[in-house]
């Protein structure tokens, strides 16, 4: 009877987080990149890049309804130690409520010295960014892997999801690295994920 109970519940939160999605979807189409949330199987393989030993904070950048903040957390990091910065003030009110010990910020990735605020010096170990890259011109999306990659120590990653069959940020633009990390099929729609590193000095 437990059991039922809790798949019961377990189904509803996820009934809820795909309406919340699909809600933020019809309103900011560019904002949102797909009308369902990101599967569990993609978002723990996002978050098998952080190193939790590092002693280092994580910055987590389009978390949406909070499905890769869950298996950031589940990676071990502390939630004082995640920051995750959102768009849509509607999934900032959600995640601050769901994960009440997270760094919930609400702001826009592609001016991040403004978002982050305070913690725009930050070191972080790495970037779980689930932003719909696709979306947005081509040298914007060059501008802000930039930006992310001067947060992070040299040779740590910054994951990047996409629907498209290319890297997002396409390689030979700048002081960067890209390498395909995975496909994931038990996603809709399908995903790729892509890993950008600096390139080595």
């Amino acid at each position: 009877m437990a059991r039922s109970h809790g798949l019961k519940k377990a189904l509803a939160e996820k009934f809820d987080d795909e309406l919340k999605f699909f809600k933020g979807w019809i309103d900011r189409p560019k904002a949102v990149g797909s009308i369902i949330p990101t599967s569990s199987v993609t978002a723990r393989k996002m978050a098998s890049v952080i190193d939790p030993a590092s002693g280092l904070p994580v910055l987590e950048v389009g978390p949406g309804t909070g499905v890769i903040t869950r298996a950031i957390l589940a990676r071990g990091v502390k939630p004082a130690d995640l920051y995750a910065l959102e768009y849509s003030p509607e999934f900032v009110r959600h995640l601050r409520r769901l994960y009440p010990g997270v760094n919930v910020i609400e702001g826009d990735a592609f001016n991040l010295s403004a978002a982050l605020g305070d913690h725009r010096d930050l070191t972080f170990d790495a970037v779980i960014s689930a932003v719909p890259l696709l979306n947005f011109p081509v040298a914007q999306r060059i501008a802000y892997l930039e930006s992310l990659l001067t947060r992070i120590p040299e040779g740590r990653p910054v994951v990047q999801l996409t629907y498209g069959p290319l890297s997002p940020i396409p390689p030979g633009r700048g002081d960067y690295e890209v390498k395909h990390f995975d496909f994931i099929v038990r996603n809709i729609p399908p995903t790729q994920l892509w890993v950008y590193r600096r390139r080595p000095h």
